[in-house]
């Protein structure tokens, strides 16, 4: 099962988007409406709201006036807190049954306003931001809703800025044309990512990397989606477990494979094959084979470490499983953090990684060439980690 987040600011058409995945063959879950079930009449979430607000949150029906709550919580910290507090632990409960009842090969989206602000973002596979420039959304709250305009605006500066849905996201869809255009790129999400991310999950495959070479320049995404990934596995494996995005995708400025190379430190190998299943589910299964690294100051020496990929098509991932302490593990570490803080060193890697990708045209026979350029730089990271202190983190 592929559980999606689905988020955006108000007015900019993630309900819309929620349809057109429901058409595509969607399961959503909507918190929007979960929230208003848990609170409905004969509901203990209704009667837990009563013993906390009074009995003037009650139309002459019995059923939640929703505006007269809004007004006792609206500019009270301490009031919506309380409301959250009620509300929020019944729509998790039922988000966990709705999900658990899905189908084993089913997509769920879950339709979330605030996964933002709520910190959701690392309990999904996948999370999808809805944008819209801030005009076009009062224009559509005032024109299509009739909405005050002050009312919309509050609205929207209540909520958390794009800047930070961006950095949530691992798909944006802007929607500030029509609604065909938006429904066309919705479909092409699915066809292209989604459908193939659930199938690689659920046949416990990564998605296989071209064999050709392609080195592109630095690209300031990179660690923003290390940043995700590793929230992401942190999230589900639990407390205690150290992930370190590493690799030249880790070093500003650095030109790289669009490979994003991560770290998880363990005890020990059997650690690490106790985490092969859950690192599966979270969509990072293992790949086949024996791997090793090359220990770099040990001529001829090998360190043995579990390799792990992506299920989802729209990255390439590399998850590195390694004992701490290990050769690798501390040359990855180190490697990193000597070409962060010596510009010349990381132009050095540059300059050689320009001449191996003209020399060599697939991945294989590029990696193999560098091998001499590693070894040097074991060298110089070495006698820079002597003169400046350096140390690997404690795991």
């Amino acid at each position: 099962m592929l559980r999606v987040g689905l988020t955006g600011g108000i007015g900019a058409g993630k309900s819309a988007v929620a349809r057109r995945l429901a058409e595509r063959g969607a399961v959503i879950i909507d918190a929007d409406l979960l929230a208003r079930e848990v609170v409905e009449p004969g509901t203990d979430g209704l009667a837990e709201i009563v013993g906390a607000f009074g009995s003037g949150v009650l139309t002459a029906d019995g059923t939640l006036d929703r505006p007269a709550l809004g007004a006792k919580v609206f500019g009270d910290e301490a009031a919506r807190r309380r409301l959250e507090k009620i509300i929020h632990p019944r729509v998790r409960a039922r988000t966990v049954e709705l999900t658990t009842s899905a189908a084993p090969d089913a997509i769920v989206v879950n339709d979330v306003p605030l996964l933002v602000e709520a910190g959701l973002a690392a309990t999904y596979h996948l999370v999808i931001v809805v944008l819209a420039d801030r005009d076009l959304r009062l224009d559509r709250l005032t024109r299509l809703r009739g909405m005050p305009a002050a009312e919309a605006a509050a609205r929207i500066d209540a909520q958390t800025g794009d800047e930070q849905r961006r950095a949530a996201a691992d798909v944006v869809l802007v929607n500030e044309g029509d609604l065909d255009g938006l429904y066309a790129r919705v479909d092409e999400l699915w066809r292209d990512r989604l459908t193939e991310f659930e199938r690689n999950l659920r046949a416990g495959r990564s998605v296989v990397k071209s064999p050709r070479l392609r080195i592109l320049p630095a690209d300031p995404e990179w660690p923003r989606t290390a940043a995700r990934l590793i929230a992401r596995i942190q999230h589900g494996l639990g407390s205690g477990h150290d992930v370190h995005h590493i690799g030249s995708t880790a070093v500003p400025g650095l030109p790289a494979k669009n490979i994003i190379d991560l770290m998880l430190s363990v005890r020990t190998l059997d650690e690490a094959d106790t985490l092969a299943g859950r690192l599966g589910e979270l969509g990072f299964p293992a790949r086949p084979g024996d791997w090793a690294d090359h220990a770099h100051g040990i001529p001829g020496g090998t360190w043995p470490k579990r390799l792990h990929g992506c299920a989802d098509p729209g990255y390439r991932v590399n998850l590195h499983v390694r004992v701490a302490g290990s050769p690798g593990w501390r040359f990855a570490l180190l490697m990193r953090d000597h070409l962060r803080a010596v510009p010349e060193a990381r132009d050095a890697y540059a300059a050689a990684k320009e001449r191996l990708a003209a020399e060599h045209h697939d991945r294989a026979a590029y990696a193999e060439a560098k091998e001499p350029w590693f070894a040097a730089e074991a060298r110089a990271a070495d006698d820079w980690a002597v003169t400046t202190g350096w140390q690997p983190p404690l795991f």
